[in-house]
């Protein structure tokens, strides 16, 4: 009796894996074919937190690799209030007037109390998200930092694969550890307000350095004057700042997003960087790749740990001793790598 039962499930788990699979194959197909429900699906399982939903998106993804890398990738960043929803609704339709499909991966943060996320981007961008040549993809950034979601960098492959020329990654807003956007794109815009204190104070210099173009937006009525002292501002400071390796120097510009006004110019900077860089622009997602490599490495690393009743344990234990001082971190990490190789 119990050789038959052991049978019957063997057999259910290989209809099941076989399901799975025609499953993964429909997707595929139909994600390369630009099917949004499709591109929707494989995407959810991507950020799944269910192993086996995790494990059939990844499938899709190596099954899709042929069709991406023919998109320009775009970080758009800014201080709160900035109107960044406005200016990205804005920003796209002038992209889609110029013959582009575009996808835009908006990223709400996400409570640390409740890890509840309003995800509200597609109600902040109507006529956007409204228009058959454009999608939008709301995801909540959850613990990760740099102003991403967990599965930004895969979902950008995913949207590639489905046909859309320019990816534009909406972050959170500026944060510390937000420069992370930065090595999933090609071109890094930081939108910016003027009259709102010490335009040079009013964010990190880092993330100046990273901006491949500054756009202060909100350009309009009484402060049209403002945004453009701003400008020089802006302009003067980028020159201060180490040269680069492609000789890129980061614009400056102004803009009015509600009025539409500005955003003609800031879309023929974009066409002069992506036509006169691509060299370097390839060059940089070679140096991307091995950096998302190396990360996970690290993320599948520690997933194993934890999944492990014997290592998670260890992991814990030691956890516990970092939090109490009685082991440095580093420490308790050797620590942990000298458990493993010894459950080897």
């Amino acid at each position: 009796m119990d050789r038959q039962n052991a049978i019957k499930q063997s057999i259910e788990k290989l209809k099941t894996r076989r399901q799975n699979q025609l499953n993964v194959d429909k997707i595929v197909s139909g994600l390369c074919d630009g099917k949004i429900s499709d591109l929707s699906t494989a995407i959810t399982l991507l950020e799944s937190t269910s192993a086996d939903k995790r494990s059939a998106g990844l499938n899709i993804l190596d099954a899709v690799m042929p069709k991406t890398g023919n998109a320009r990738r775009i970080g758009i960043t800014g201080v709160p209030g900035v109107g960044k929803s406005t200016f990205i609704e804005a920003f796209g339709l002038e992209l889609i007037n110029r013959d582009h499909k575009i996808a835009v991966l908006a990223i709400d943060p996400s409570s640390q109390i409740s890890k509840g996320s309003i995800l509200g981007d597609k109600t902040r961008m109507e006529e956007l998200s409204a228009h058959p040549q454009a999608y939008i993809r709301p995801s909540p950034a959850g613990s990760v930092l740099g102003g991403v979601a967990a599965r930004t960098r895969e979902t950008i492959l995913l949207c590639e694969a489905a046909g859309f020329d320019i990816i534009l990654v909406e972050t959170v807003g500026v944060g510390q550890s937000e420069t992370m956007v930065h090595s999933m794109v090609d071109f890094f815009l930081l939108l910016m307000l003027a009259g709102a204190g010490d335009e040079l104070q009013g964010i990190k210099r880092g993330i100046m350095e990273l901006a491949d173009q500054i756009v202060i937006n909100k350009a309009d009525g009484n402060n049209v004057s403002m945004a453009q002292k701003a400008k020089v501002t802006y302009g003067r400071a980028v020159h201060l700042f180490p040269p680069r390796d492609n000789g890129w120097v980061t614009a400056v510009s102004t803009c009015s997003a509600l009025n539409k006004n500005g955003i003609e110019e800031i879309s023929d900077v974009l066409n002069n960087y992506f036509d006169n860089l691509s060299d370097s622009i390839q060059n940089n997602r070679q140096e991307q790749n091995i950096f998302w490599f190396r990360e996970a490495v690290n993320d599948l690393i520690q997933d194993q740990i934890l999944n492990s009743k014997e290592l998670a344990g260890e992991f814990k234990s030691l956890e516990q001793q970092v939090l109490a001082g009685q082991l440095s971190p580093f420490g308790a990490a050797t620590k942990l790598i000298n458990v493993i190789k010894h459950a080897q």
